[in-house]
């Protein structure tokens, strides 16, 4: 997949990206501010122009993957039914041009060819309570950091919003580095703690079978504190030293694996304190950032002209276009829920035209039901009249839509990236305003965990020795 490889970029480079993200950005709004289940209350297919409506209009999920989104079958070949509209072309090709890539530099086998749940990377020990996902994640970003660490002489690291410490364990147990795991949540840390004694006790008995192949040095957990981190305010629980620090102090590398909203704003927010030497932050849920003070963080980005992000782009900034391309050229029958629900929205405004965009709860099997009887229970979801006249033949004329229903978020879709690429485009600012280096990274297979991108960051340039981090161990 194309885009822009940010190492290849000055910094001069990356401010012009961020004004031409910012113009592009700002004529695609009424795309990307709509909400899809508002298709037909705000006649959203109407707002597209005619000649775009004409392209996309009979396409079936699967050329819309293939078409719009770019994402064809391995071997399938490319072919327009009609000529698309040079405007629709540019923007399909701008879209590609100005986001980040998300695909690795290097080529890997797949770690779940043998088992879909099981990583041939880790060990068993490590792979234990942990989701096939997680366990990618938790190994990348663990050998990333422990390289890190190495060209930083960092003496510990700090694993900020350390969940049930799955990331912390394998960085301690598993890769020998020093860690102070933080949490808000008590619960999880006790898990956390839980896991950690299993995990050693595992790893003990290992140690007994094969008394040849015990590591020199004693293992050690993760040190766990339970503290919330407040983005605004200085938290000193993580620039302390664990007990047995240099007597210079602590060299800290701050990690977060899909830090939530303002918690990555927190972390580049330490960033600047003398005691942390490096960082490695993978974001997500960029629809909680605080609004203002999460998002634009650099002064340059903040300057710009159209650089304020709604809730709905921030939030579907964090959709993951993989993920759905798969389901279009699948054409999963949940792709029909789309219309299903904006034809429930219309039913909600005449019913009542002051409740607007109401979460409904989940309705089981959505797709295999008719369109009446899903409108009818989500009516009943929202406090509604469940048996409120309803017009068949309406029903019939919006569900025989639903192709065009799923263009439309096909579409929004498409420009999603370019919002994520300004927010990670405006941390990477930010830090070099301050005099600091950063980078970013597609750690993560995208299809595994669309949010890949870490964002490293050093007080002091790595030269060649960056290359050592873009690597993939064997």
């Amino acid at each position: 997949m194309p885009g822009v490889s940010v190492r290849g970029l000055s910094y001069e480079a990356r401010r012009q990206l961020a004004v031409n993200l910012t113009r592009v950005l700002s004529l695609c709004r009424p795309v990307l501010d709509a909400y899809i289940i508002e298709y037909f209350t705000d006649d959203l297919w109407g707002t597209l122009p005619c000649s775009w409506q004409e392209a996309l209009d009979g396409l079936t999920p699967p050329q819309l993957a293939t078409l719009l989104l770019e994402v064809p079958r391995a071997g399938e070949v490319v072919r327009y039914r009609s000529v698309w509209p040079l405007t629709l072309l540019a923007l399909k090709s701008t879209a590609r041009a100005l986001a980040f890539t998300r695909m690795p530099g290097f080529q890997t086998p797949s770690e779940f060819l043998e088992n879909p749940s099981q990583s041939s990377r880790l060990t068993a020990p490590f792979r234990k309570h942990v989701r096939p996902k997680k366990q990618h994640e938790i190994r990348r970003l663990g050998e990333l950091v422990k390289k890190l660490s190495d060209v930083t002489a960092c003496t510990q690291v700090v694993d900020v919003g350390s969940g049930q410490g799955h990331l912390s364990r394998f960085m301690s147990l598993g890769l020998g580095l020093k860690v102070k795991s933080i949490e808000g949540d008590q619960r999880l840390v006790g898990r956390a703690q839980h896991l950690d004694r299993e995990l050693l006790q595992t790893l003990e008995k290992e140690d007994r079978r094969n008394p040849q192949g015990v590591q020199a040095s004693p293992r050690r957990s993760p040190h766990h504190v339970v503290r919330w981190v407040d983005p605004t305010a200085l938290c000193e629980e993580l620039l302390l030293p664990l007990e047995d620090a240099p007597c210079s102090g602590a060299r800290v590398l701050l990690t977060g694996l899909h830090a939530c909203g303002d918690l990555s704003v927190a972390l580049l927010r330490h960033f600047s304190c003398p005691e942390v030497a490096a960082l490695a932050l993978v974001g997500c849920c960029y629809m909680k950032l605080s609004d203002p003070g999460g998002y634009p963080l650099s002064q340059w980005v903040a300057a710009l002209p159209g650089c304020q992000l709604s809730y709905r782009l921030r939030e579907g900034a964090c959709h993951a276009l993989e993920e759905y391309a798969e389901r279009l050229r699948d054409q999963a029958p949940g792709l029909r829920t789309h219309c299903y629900r904006a034809a429930l929205e219309m039913a909600i405004r005449v019913a009542r035209p002051e409740l607007r965009r109401p979460g409904v709860q989940g309705i089981p099997r959505a797709h295999e039901v008719k369109i009446e009887q899903y409108v009818r229970c989500g009516l009943q979801r929202v406090g509604l009249d469940p048996q409120l006249p309803l017009d068949a033949a309406v029903l019939r004329a919006q569900q025989a839509q639903e192709n065009r229903v799923v263009a439309f978020f096909s579409l929004a879709l498409l420009l999603a990236p370019l919002v994520e690429t300004l927010i990670l485009l405006d941390r990477l600012l930010y830090i070099q305003e301050q005099g600091f280096h950063a980078e970013l990274l597609p750690i993560f297979s995208p299809e595994l965990s669309p949010r890949n991108l870490v964002l490293v960051a050093t007080k002091q340039p790595l030269g060649q020795a960056f290359s050592v981090l873009e690597t993939e161990d064997g």
